[in-house]
C-alpha cells in the first residue's frame, strides 16, 4: 500500500492563529526550523497562502 491508498481525506481548514502561534515559536527560539517548516506545512500554510493570493486576484 502506497500514501496514494489512503484517498481524499477530509482535511480542516487552515487555522491563522495557529499558524502564526507556530511561527513565534520559532522567532522565540523554541522550534527549530526544519520543524516549524513541517508544522507550517501540516498546518495549511500553502493553502492559506493560496487562498489569499486567489482573493487578491478576483
Amino acid at each position: 500500500m502506497g500514501v496514494d491508498s489512503l484517498g481524499d481525506m477530509d482535511v480542516p481548514p487552515p487555522d491563522p492563529q495557529k499558524l502564526l502561534s507556530q511561527w513565534e515559536e520559532w522567532e522565540r527560539g523554541e522550534t527549530p526550523p526544519g520543524r516549524v517548516m513541517s508544522n507550517l506545512k501540516t498546518g495549511g500554510l500553502p493553502d492559506l497562502l493560496r487562498s489569499l493570493v486567489e482573493g487578491a486576484a478576483s
